[in-house]
């Protein structure tokens, strides 16, 4: 069987936010940005992965959630607990810089894991956990 990741989805509340930190700080493009009844998607993705895509989405889009679930996952991205994604790169450290000069709130400093990778956290304007990971090269 041949299956490949096309698209990932995250919560933002402010589009405008978003594509400040993951064109400008991560260096994405924006692939599509597109509005319905009222509500905004837009897709970015790494020029090197061009078949991989991150939607950012607004967290109440589901059309199959009630009222309380709207509001609850609203709350729950208030307060940085929806999940992430994480990133690889061929330098964490410095793209930890890069990053924390952005202003954007870092979660952990590089550091080696047992696991074998170095890695960093962030959070992105929205409060999603963001992780980078500098694999050992071979």
């Amino acid at each position: 069987m041949d299956v490949k990741l096309a698209q990932c989805f995250l919560a933002v509340d402010d589009h405008d936010k978003a594509i400040a930190f993951y064109r400008d700080v991560l260096g994405m493009e924006i692939r599509n940005d597109v509005g319905f009844e009222g509500m905004r998607w837009v897709t970015v993705g790494s020029p090197l992965q061009p078949d991989v895509e991150i939607v950012l989405e607004p967290p109440d889009a589901s059309p199959d959630a009630s009222p309380a679930d709207k509001q609850a996952l609203n709350e729950l991205l208030a307060k940085g607990l929806l999940r992430g994604v994480i990133f690889t790169t061929p330098d964490c450290d410095a793209l930890y810089e890069r990053v924390r000069e952005s202003g954007a709130d870092v979660l952990q400093e590089p550091m080696d894991q047992p696991y074998g990778v170095r890695d960093c956290a962030f959070r992105d304007p929205a409060g999603n956990q963001l992780r980078f990971l500098e694999r050992p090269a071979p």
